[in-house]
């Protein structure tokens, strides 16, 4: 009779993957190779190897976007908040009269007050910008009346958005959305007939199809349809009646230029420059609203 594994040879002790010469019982928590002393790092739990610490760096890298922004899990929230909040307000204005809506004469932008007749005969002063209505070139821009002209551009919005928000980031795709609306009230504070309301988010649509015209020239993408799509936009902006060509083409020129500084940025400053040109652009806006606003009062 014969003792089990009398006479078998030992197995020999694991050797470091990376130092062969040094025998260890240590092993990498990740993907379990042995390690010695000098290759091991510390982990959340346990130890691992330079390889896997490489690759979980490299992943973390992945959460950002493209151009620096924080990668989200859904792209498209921004976008569904935005297009609830148009929805919202025009809601509201349909249930307070619609076209005859003091909400609406609250919200819409006016450059300079104007005598309003409302369908029950009486005549009011609607407040304009240069009266002290200083928030009429945000709100404006979630300001709509007629179902068509919500429909289409939040039917626009459902298509851009998502696109650049996954491209930009969150807080950029916000601000780059933001920033092109007041940019599209202040050439339309600038050049439109100041006793007429604007309202829509048409700038901002704009802003962002100027944005993701410089993303797909940057990444090489389909540059053409985008750039066939504004054009045929912008035909419509001119031979339509009713429409705002500038608050179309402020938004389109800010959103632009914000692309631009979005997707060109350097590396080695990028989050300076992206945010240093948004601010830019939004204090230019700013100010000519308030310089305008001061010659007509």
């Amino acid at each position: 009779m014969t003792t089990p594994g009398a006479g078998s040879v030992p197995d020999a002790p694991p050797v470091c993957y990376r130092h062969t010469d040094r025998e260890t019982w240590i092993r990498c928590q990740r993907c379990s190779r042995p390690i010695c002393p000098d290759c091991m790092r510390s982990a959340a739990v346990g130890f691992q190897c330079p390889t896997c610490v490489k690759e979980g760096a490299r992943s973390t890298r992945q959460t950002r976007t493209p151009y620096g922004g924080q990668r989200v899990s859904d792209p498209r929230l921004t976008t569904f908040v935005l297009i609830g909040l148009n929805v919202l307000v025009w809601l509201g204005i349909q249930a307070t009269g619609g076209s005859d809506s003091r909400l609406l004469d609250k919200l819409a932008l006016l450059p300079d007050s104007a005598l309003t007749r409302y369908s029950d005969g009486t005549v009011a002063l609607v407040r304009g910008v240069s009266d002290g209505a200083w928030w009429q070139p945000m709100t404006s821009a979630f300001t709509h009346v007629e179902l068509l002209h919500i429909g289409l551009n939040m039917l626009t919005l459902y298509f851009l958005g998502p696109v650049l928000e996954n491209v930009l980031g969150r807080s950029r795709f916000l601000a780059l959305y933001l920033v092109s609306a007041l940019a599209g009230s202040a050439a339309v504070m600038l050049f439109a007939n100041p006793h007429a309301q604007t309202l829509g988010a048409s700038g901002a649509i704009f802003g962002l199809m100027g944005g993701l015209a410089v993303v797909a020239v940057k990444a090489r993408g389909q540059v053409q349809t985008l750039l066939a799509l504004i054009a045929i936009n912008l035909v419509f902006t001119f031979t339509a009646s009713g429409i705002s060509w500038q608050a179309h083409i402020g938004g389109l020129v800010g959103g632009a230029v914000i692309g631009t500084a979005m997707v060109y940025a350097p590396r080695s400053n990028r989050p300076l420059v992206q945010w240093g040109v948004t601010g830019a652009v939004l204090v230019a806006s700013v100010l000519l609203i308030a310089a305008k606003a001061t010659a007509l009062a």
